[in-house]
């Protein structure tokens, strides 16, 4: 005798999958939380995995424990959440890499539409576009003129093949159809000493990292590429203001849960981070450090990742940008 589903059952399995995810939703977290960042203590990912971590401790009654785990462009940190049980029990904190990835690299251990779940969008750190004082450009709209007199001769630096800055920098002489002379450093901090000697004319770097040299007026600063002016530096434009109409690309920090974790447990964890961005201790230092409060919905970080993952593929491919 064959099983046939009749409406009836169907109706009954449906009731009884929501009352279950309603149940767990109701009692999550029962235990520890491991909070996965990709990225090595002490970076920009790490300081706010652990403001995260404390404000959802306090709220949600669990612990919330930060586990670094850096290495292959956060892919070791990113493919550990999206093996682990869809529970909620296992985060990640991680950054545009999540959408660089896919196109770096010719095989990733996951597929983050599928293996993810957006939870949301954190902050946003915006870059900037800054040069050396020597050079002669003080605008960029003079440094776009400059280039183009000098096709490939002005140098600019660059943390890493592949990472947000280095990806957004392309983008921008893709936009100004200008090409600088690319100069590959072990990380922001390096790159940043670079241009402050002038061994290099031209970098972008995120905010935080470049405040302490623009502070001390060892770099000029040009323009940020978020939407909107930062407080730090209100005198600063856009570069959409300057010369590139609607050009936007801040390095955000979200979080994400494996794929298929119940949408109630999602649910639970967006609303407790959004009243963690909202409390004024971490505005706070989370502003005092150069970051945006975002705290988006899951669908907002969704299209996010889905816009990114195809348009970062599309400045790679353009670029001819190979990971080293």
């Amino acid at each position: 005798m064959r099983f046939r589903a009749t409406p009836l059952i169907l109706l009954a399995t449906t009731v009884y999958a929501c009352a279950t995810a309603n149940a767990l939703a109701q009692t999550y977290p029962t235990g520890p939380v491991r909070f996965v960042a990709a990225s090595a203590a002490g970076g920009t990912s790490d300081i706010v995995a652990r403001l995260l971590a404390q404000k959802l401790s306090e709220d949600l009654k669990q612990q919330f424990l930060v586990d670094n785990r850096a290495g292959a462009s956060g892919i070791i940190g990113t493919g550990l959440v999206a093996k682990a049980p869809p529970d909620g029990y296992t985060l990640l904190l991680i950054q545009p890499s999540l959408t660089i990835n896919p196109s770096m690299f010719a095989k990733v251990p996951y597929d983050a539409r599928r293996d993810l779940a957006p939870v949301s969008i954190v902050v946003d750190v915006p870059q900037i576009i800054s040069v050396h004082p020597s050079l002669p450009a003080k605008s960029v709209p003079q440094l776009i003129a400059l280039a183009k007199k000098q096709p490939g001769q002005i140098t600019i630096g660059s943390p890493g093949i592949g990472t947000h800055p280095q990806l957004t920098a392309e983008l921008f002489q893709m936009r100004a159809v200008i090409k600088f002379q690319n100069v590959v450093y072990k990380g922001i901090t390096p790159a940043l000493t670079a241009l402050a000697s002038g061994e290099v004319a031209v970098l972008l770097s995120a905010v935080p990292s470049a405040m302490p040299f623009i502070k001390g007026g060892r770099i000029v600063p040009l323009a940020v590429t978020s939407a909107q002016r930062i407080a730090f530096l209100p005198d600063v434009p856009t570069l959409a203001q300057t010369a590139l109409p609607d050009f936007e690309s801040s390095q955000w920090f979200g979080v994400l849960a494996p794929g298929g974790t119940p949408r109630p447990i999602i649910d639970t964890l967006y609303k407790a981070i959004s009243r963690a961005t909202q409390d004024a201790q971490t505005r706070d230092k989370l502003t005092g450090l150069g970051m945006t409060i975002v705290g988006s919905t899951p669908e907002q970080f969704e299209k996010v990742i889905r816009e990114e993952t195809d348009n970062w593929a599309k400045v790679i491919k353009a670029a001819d940008i190979k990971p080293q």
